[in-house]
């Protein structure tokens, strides 16, 4: 895991150093406090290259139409010519081309924004620089978006607490309509405690101001951050480490009587208590905090839940349960009989992920049985890779078969004339075989490689 003496920028194929950067996380280490004027001489070629290196090719289009491999044509003469317009203020932050991909529920959408090629590869060099300065002040309770840490990192120290202490009190909370919320001049502020560098602050501007593309017509959201912005996890983090993590370590701890923890990633967050007055008087108090801010907790998705072991027996109140980054956290009897915490698929998640599958069978299905399989075992691979945890078997299995269910169902709709059996479909399945379900994330495999 990155510290955060790490200064060292890794990908996953090579390692990139830049001692600009080195230089200031190493300032930024030693003078918590100190405010960076000139960050921009950091933002130079070698970075956007690296940049570049690091920006996905295979992504849609943003309003100017321009792939990677357009922009990759002229590659050297590009980045100079973006870097003389980030560095003079010409640049121009385009509008980010919004469109909008189903929700678990039938009908239901969520918008997602598309920015340029160009604006993904400007975001991500300038994330790089104020990485370089707000990764020494991040909280190790912070895990989302951060090198070297993980949703699965945050999953399972969490579930390694709970049992350690068997349960408690768990505040599920839940911030109305984060990246789409955030104030514009109340972020500024954030930043400029920290951040003071004209060529930075007026990119961050320019992101922050820059307009939605939709049905022909450009509007600007006077809130929120860039959407679907390669920057703007880092800054929810920026913004949130100030209205969130700041308080819970400086105002909140030393208030509290035992046994108290914070997760989050990204605006997603639980709080663990031993003592359910404690529990109580944070729950309180979290919606002031959140609304000096100009955010608002959600006050239907917000609650406490007592989540404490049960007893050898069974007996007792039954346990509550939580949602947290798609999964559902309950007690389980291990098949030594002790009770242990088990991260299964949420429903919602669950639904979304079939939903998302189905529209993409519906699409394949008049391509040949092969594309189709091959395609279908990527998704479920993906799905594997993130909800495969110990003790989501069960539902990993169960996707798999509603999956395979799923594709039956188009293939029979392709053509009225050869319908789909199920006899038939096994045959096929035999011919282009679909792997079984697997947890990849396997506590076991883990402990037998140590």
């Amino acid at each position: 895991m990155e510290s955060k003496e790490g200064t060292t920028m890794e990908t996953s194929s090579s390692k990139f150093v830049s001692p600009r950067l080195q230089r200031i996380a190493k300032l930024a280490r030693e003078a918590p406090g100190m405010v960076f004027t000139t960050l921009n001489p950091a933002l130079d070629l070698a970075l956007l290259k690296e940049a570049y290196r690091r920006t996905r090719k295979d992504g849609a289009t943003g309003v100017d139409g321009r792939t990677a491999a357009e922009y990759s044509e002229h590659l050297e003469e590009n980045l100079r010519s973006l870097l003389d317009r980030a560095k003079s203020g010409l640049y121009r932050a385009p509008p980010v081309r919004r469109v909008h991909i189903p929700k678990d529920k039938a009908g239901e959408t969520r918008p997602l924004g598309i920015p340029t090629f160009e604006d993904k590869v400007l975001q991500r060099a300038v994330a790089m620089v104020l990485e370089a300065v707000f990764e020494v002040d991040f909280h190790p309770f912070s895990y989302g978006f951060r090198p070297g840490r993980s949703a699965h990192q945050l999953l399972e120290d969490l579930r390694q607490q709970m049992q350690s202490q068997w349960g408690g009190w768990v505040l599920e909370a839940d911030i109305r309509k984060f990246f789409d919320s955030v104030d514009h001049q109340r972020f500024r502020e954030v930043l400029a405690r920290r951040v003071r560098d004209g060529v930075i602050t007026r990119l961050i501007g320019k992101w922050l101001k820059a307009g939605v593309f939709e049905s022909g017509q450009v509007s600007y959201p006077e809130r929120g951050t860039p959407q679907g912005g390669v920057i703007s996890p880092l800054l929810a983090n920026i913004f949130l480490h100030e209205v969130l993590d700041e308080w819970w370590v400086r105002d909140v701890l030393p208030r509290l009587r035992r046994g108290r923890h914070l997760y989050r990633y990204a605006d997603d967050f639980v709080a663990v208590f031993l003592d359910e007055g404690d529990a109580r008087r944070v729950m309180e108090v979290l919606p002031k905090r959140f609304e000096k801010y100009g955010l608002t907790i959600h006050p239907d998705k917000t609650r406490l839940v007592r989540f404490k072991a049960p007893r050898k027996d069974g007996s007792g109140p039954e346990p509550g349960m939580f949602d947290l980054l798609g999964f559902t956290h309950r007690w389980q009897r291990s098949r030594k009989g002790v009770w242990v915490v088990r991260k299964v698929t949420a429903p919602n998640r669950f639904r979304r992920g079939l939903s998302r599958l189905s529209q993409w069978l519906r699409k394949a299905r008049y391509l040949p049985i092969g594309v189709q399989r091959d395609g279908l075992v990527r998704r479920l691979h993906g799905h594997y890779g993130y909800y495969g945890l110990t003790g989501n078997s069960q539902a990993l299995g169960r996707f798999r078969w509603a999956a395979l269910s799923l594709w039956r169902h188009w293939l029979r709709r392709r053509s009225q004339r050869a319908p789909m059996p199920w006899d038939r479909f096994k045959r096929l399945l035999r011919h282009h075989p679909v792997p079984p379900a697997r947890a990849v994330h396997s506590i076991y495999a883990r402990a037998a490689t140590r």
